[in-house]
């Protein structure tokens, strides 16, 4: 009887012993039980690029050139030559003005050039007559001198005095009359100056285009009475509104905190949603003021328009470039997190092992920062599950191309 609960008693122990090894088996990890535990990480290596940062404005396309075109002189409209979307030539005629006066003004002055030729062709006859008075005079005056001179007393003293003032009468005459030459000449100078505007004036009743491009509105129709450009008063009407389009302004407003940065000459990549055109462009002016309403810089980009592609009133958007950096050291920026309130990147070192490193940022792009300090060309940096890491954990890193 005793025997047999020993023999018991032994079979309990060896069961409980064969228990608690496989227990143990269970919870002791086996050579490759770590690395499958291990975290699984992305991670990008640290290349360098060339880098820029820029910012996004919208701008707007205008005309180069755009006038209300008014008439220099009144007048009413004999026929306007031209209406909207007409495109036409610098000096073609856009409207006729029916201006009865400025003929009668035309004729006038051709009559008084007629006149004052006239009262030349007088003058000098006048020049003629008064120089052959005057010879007769100085020969009668010299003879009878001479006479006085060889025979005294032959000839009466008051004679002799008579024919000198005759003489000098007619020398005034001479004078009066060459005057008379020099009056009728500028009188004929002021009658053709005359003439020559009164031919301006009725140039200006053809209203010509000042510059090449297109109708953009027309204001008068044939027959309306309209005031002279040149006048003060504000009813004065235009013709027709003329653009240029051929050559386009694209004028951009800079904040004020780029408008340092901004100069003539820099380059800019525009680019056209409504079209889906992209191309380059460089600022061609600014207003080196920034406007204290709207506190933005206007710069001015000339876009040629040959192919009437572009249209006035369209938006761009145009990336200006503030700052740039060749060939920096960038990583991603889901790399860089903040840390106690410094700038880290978690790293995976050669060991597999994560090092947190602290760095110090330079520009910023859409996807990637400049590390100036804290990192070197080529290490891994963790992209992906870096908040749930710790300094020194082991991972499985994953390399991707890129950040991507």
């Amino acid at each position: 009887m005793k025997k047999t609960w020993v023999g018991a008693g032994a079979a309990v122990l060896v069961t409980a012993g064969l228990l608690a090894a496989w227990t143990t088996s269970r919870t002791t990890p086996g050579p490759g039980a770590q690395t499958a535990q291990q975290a699984s990480v992305a991670v990008v290596a640290a290349v360098r690029q060339d880098m820029a940062r820029t910012m996004t404005v919208t701008a707007e396309l205008v005309p180069y050139q755009e006038v209300e075109v008014m008439a220099k002189v009144a007048g009413y409209v004999q026929k306007v030559l031209v209406d909207v979307g007409d495109r036409v030539r610098q000096g073609q005629t856009l409207a006729i003005l029916e201006a009865p006066e400025m003929k009668d003004d035309l004729t006038r002055a051709a009559a008084a050039i007629q006149r004052n030729r006239a009262e030349l062709v007088r003058a000098q006859d006048e020049i003629r007559r008064a120089e052959s008075a005057y010879n007769m005079a100085h020969l009668t005056y010299t003879r009878l001198a001479a006479v006085e001179k060889s025979r005294p007393g032959l000839v009466a003293q008051q004679e002799i005095d008579d024919a000198q003032s005759r003489e000098l009468m007619a020398g005034a005459q001479v004078a009066s009359a060459k005057s008379a030459l020099v009056v009728a000449q500028e009188q004929i100078r002021v009658s053709e100056a005359e003439q020559g505007r009164s031919k301006t004036m009725m140039a200006y009743t053809q209203v010509t285009a000042p510059f090449a491009g297109v109708v953009t509105r027309r204001y008068a129709d044939n027959g309306a009475m309209i005031q002279a450009g040149t006048a003060s008063q504000s009813q004065a009407m235009p013709v027709v509104r003329l653009s240029q389009n051929s050559l386009l302004r694209l004028v951009l407003p800079v904040p004020e905190s780029a408008a340092g940065l901004i100069r003539v000459g820099a380059s800019l990549d525009i680019r056209i949603p409504t079209l889906g055109k992209a191309f380059q462009g460089r600022v061609a002016r600014t207003t080196d003021k920034v406007d204290t309403a709207s506190r933005t810089m206007l710069a001015e980009v000339d876009v040629p328009n040959p192919a009437d592609e572009l249209m006035p009133g369209m938006y761009a958007e145009v990336d200006l470039t503030l700052a740039s950096s060749a060939q920096a050291l960038a990583v991603p920026l889901t790399a860089v997190k903040e840390r106690e309130g410094s700038q880290v990147v978690y790293v995976v070192d050669a060991d597999g092992k994560v090092q947190v490193r602290k760095i110090a940022k330079g520009l910023e792009s859409a996807n990637h920062s400049e590390v100036l300090r804290g990192l070197a060309e080529g290490e891994h940096v963790i992209v992906s599950n870096s908040n749930q890491l710790v300094e020194g954990q082991r991972v499985l890193a994953v390399l991707r191309k890129g950040g991507e």
